[in-house]
C-alpha cells in the first residue's frame, strides 16, 4: 500500500514546519528527563511522531525514501550500545560495574545519565518509525 501526497500545499508546508518544532520538543523532553519529568522514552516517542507527521504530510513514499533500513536498526541498537558503554565505563575508568562517579568527565553522573536517555530515545524512535513503516506498508518485503 502506498499512501499519495495531499494535493493542498498548505498541508505540505503545515506538516514540514511542525515537525521540526515537534522534533525540537522532543530533544527538550528528552534531555530534561535527568532534572525533571521526561526522558528517553517520552523523547523518542516524540520524535517518532515527528517523522510520522511527516508521512501524513508528504507522503509514505517520500518519507521511506530518505528512512534507510541501516539507519533505523542503527537507532534501534543505540540504547542498548549506549547502557553497555556507560555501564562498563565505570570499569575501565577503575571503578566498578554501572559507577559513573569514576569516569573521567564533569558531572559524570548527569552526562552518563544524559547518555543513556539519548540512546533509549534512538532505540524507541526507531522501533516505533519502524513499526509505522512496516505496519503502512511503506517499503518492500525483500
Amino acid at each position: 500500500m502506498t499512501t499519495r501526497p495531499t494535493d493542498s500545499p498548505v498541508v505540505t508546508v503545515t506538516t514540514r514546519l511542525v515537525a521540526m518544532f515537534v522534533l525540537t520538543f522532543a530533544l527538550f523532553t528528552l534531555f530534561h528527563g535527568t532534572s525533571s519529568v521526561g526522558g528517553g522514552f517520552q523523547g523518542g516517542v516524540i520524535a517518532a511522531a515527528a517523522v510520522i507527521i511527516l508521512a501524513f504530510g508528504v507522503g509514505m513514499e517520500r518519507t521511506t525514501a530518505w528512512l534507510s533500513p541501516r539507519w533505523l536498526l542503527a537507532l534501534v541498537v543505540a540504547g542498548p550500545l549506549a547502557f553497555v558503554l556507560v555501564a562498563f565505563g565505570g570499569i575501565l575508568a577503575g571503578g566498578s560495574f554501572l559507577q559513573f562517579d569514576v569516569l573521567p568527565i564533569p558531572k559524570p553522573s548527569v552526562y552518563a545519565t544524559e547518555f543513556v536517555e539519548l540512546g533509549i530515545g534512538a532505540t524507541v524512535a526507531g522501533v516505533v518509525v519502524s513499526l509505522f513503516v512496516r505496519l503502512s506498508g511503506g517499503v518492500d518485503n525483500e
